[in-house]
């Protein structure tokens, strides 16, 4: 296995990534092809990153999408957006790896904390994170669609 940090857009990115988010999604609901724009505002920004797993054949097993967020009161913390592996080969150390991958990039970007949400229904999610030492906050997530 491989990690590398997504810096080229290629079409046969797209759709493992879309099946991954797929296996992410609680509903399992596929929101369709995902925009190349989407892809190439990751990979151009220097405040969000793709962290992509590649198995020996080169094919994807997983993804970790991370953000940057700024504020007076948050000073510079890593946002976790999007972290999954391949369902079929869970518990062989990809999530993991790419766990490590993670904490590296959030630490290279002057970051003092890696922030993130698991939802209600995801314990084996959860249980991952808490053995690796984070901590739940106490908080309500609100979203407002624009």
């Amino acid at each position: 296995m491989i990690i590398k940090k997504l810096d080229q857009y290629t079409p046969e990115i797209a759709n493992p990534v879309r099946e991954l988010l797929i296996q992410l999604s609680r509903s399992g609901k596929d929101r369709g092809e995902i925009p190349k724009t989407l892809f190439d505002n990751l990979i151009s920004s220097p405040y969000h990153d793709m962290l992509v797993a590649y198995d020996d054949n080169h094919k994807i097993i997983g993804i970790a999408t991370l953000s940057i967020i700024m504020g007076p009161i948050v000073r510079k913390v890593a946002y976790l957006e999007d972290f999954v592996t391949d369902a079929s080969l869970r518990g062989k150390g990809i999530g993991s790896a790419l766990w490590d991958e993670m904490l590296v990039w959030a630490k290279e970007k002057g970051c003092s904390e890696l922030c993130f949400t698991s939802g209600q229904g995801r314990e084996a999610a959860q249980a991952f994170y808490l053995k690796r030492g984070a901590k739940i906050y106490d908080t309500n997530f609100f979203r407002y669609e624009l």
